[in-house]
């Protein structure tokens, strides 16, 4: 075992050249961020996630209640004891062939059939109250990270100078309130990811898994090797546009068309201006050409780099659905439901109009959802019919 973590731990990885652990350890005069600082993120994330139930409960549902949000879900499959068996012990999905065979069996036509599972699938998705409640749980975590960041941050030198995360770099030290925020973020991360596996499992599972490992893994490698001045800008940065995000979903479940609009193309904007903007020009710059002019490179510098773009490969990815959204909606002179909705429906199936918009959180958050939330984009704008 000491082996292993003498391996894992080697510093020509983890530090630049010429440093070592003992250069890092606290003194009188400075604090400087330890690994085992992280370990408080565990029982803290624990206690997050036990907040948020605490905040759904009390805070969140009669929220949504006084904006006669119900609690009921989608509409209800009527029993019947074989299909259920098909539905819990063989497939959710049943192809043509099953389906035409359970047609002849029950006397049903197909078509009903298909209804059925779709109905039946449907029951086990959260309630629209349920949807309103984590996305109200993210919003208000978002809105106090992001402004706790913003108080941070207009107090520091780097944030008008990127340059100023690399200057004395790794021997830059750590503030109380640095730790603190960082200590919170990577408890939140690490809620949603949880979260992941206990709520209910939407369509963007695994890119909302994939989206909250790499938060983690920056936020963990940022400040295990003391990059914890650029970190808070990434940091900073995503939490912005999380919170109209959330904001967009809870106008949506209370039935505020207007809003909703108004709030998902202010979203829009702020996402792809600071995801394909500001991101790229701002933080990717100066970890990838500041950094190698000031420090050069080191093997956990590739690793931290390479995970900065694979979330810059998420961005991408979440924009052309943004944009996406906004095209079928000028070309339709509506907007049309998102193919990733949390609810199936089909037209020509259906007797009641289903809704034209969705939202749902994925976490997210986690949420789910993290978008995510789980996530960040996982619906489209509002309609008066959800």
């Amino acid at each position: 075992m000491a082996g292993i973590l003498a391996w894992f731990w080697n510093e020509r990885f983890w530090l630049p050249h010429n440093v070592t652990w003992a250069d890092l350890k606290n003194t009188d005069e400075a604090t400087f961020p330890q690994a085992e600082d992280l370990y408080l993120a565990l029982p803290l994330a624990f206690c997050i996630f036990m907040i948020r139930l605490v905040f759904e409960r009390f805070i969140a549902r009669p929220c949504a209640l006084g904006l006669k949000i119900q609690a009921n879900g989608p509409q209800k499959a009527q029993p019947n004891a074989i299909l259920e068996k098909v539905f819990t012990a063989i497939t959710k999905h049943p192809d043509e062939k099953r389906l035409e065979g359970l047609s002849k069996q029950l006397d049903w036509d197909v078509r009903t059939i298909q209804r059925w599972f779709r109905q039946r699938r449907n029951q086990e998705k959260p309630s629209t109250l349920t949807r309103f409640c984590e996305s109200m749980w993210r919003f208000t975590f978002y809105l106090y990270i992001f402004t706790y960041g913003v108080r941070l941050l207009k107090k520091t030198s780097w944030i008008w100078n990127t340059r100023e995360c690399w200057y004395n770099y790794p021997y830059q030290p750590l503030t109380v309130d640095l730790h603190y925020y960082y200590i919170v973020e990577l408890s939140f991360y690490l809620s949603l990811l949880f979260s992941q596996f206990t709520d209910i499992r939407r369509k963007d599972f695994l890119v909302m898994v994939i989206h909250h490992l790499a938060t983690i893994s920056l936020i963990t490698f940022s400040y295990v090797n003391n990059m914890a001045r650029v970190g808070t800008l990434v940091m900073c940065l995503h939490d912005a546009a999380d919170i109209l995000l959330e904001a967009a979903k809870m106008a949506n479940y209370a039935k505020c068309q207007r809003l909703c609009n108004f709030i998902f193309v202010m979203f829009s904007l702020v996402f792809i201006s600071s995801r394909l903007g500001v991101y790229p020009v701002w933080i990717l710059n100066t970890t990838l050409f500041e950094s190698w002019e000031i420090v050069g490179p080191y093997p956990s510098w590739w690793v931290f780099n390479f995970l900065l773009l694979l979330l810059q490969v998420l961005h991408s990815f979440w924009s052309y659905l943004i944009v996406k959204i906004a095209c079928r909606a000028i070309s339709k002179g509506k907007v049309s439901k998102d193919d990733r909705s949390d609810i199936e429906s089909s037209s020509d199936e259906e007797e009641v109009p289903r809704p034209a918009l969705k939202f749902h959180s994925s976490a997210t958050n986690g949420t789910n959802g993290t978008n995510g939330t789980n996530g960040y984009l996982t619906g489209t704008p509002c309609s008066d019919e959800h």
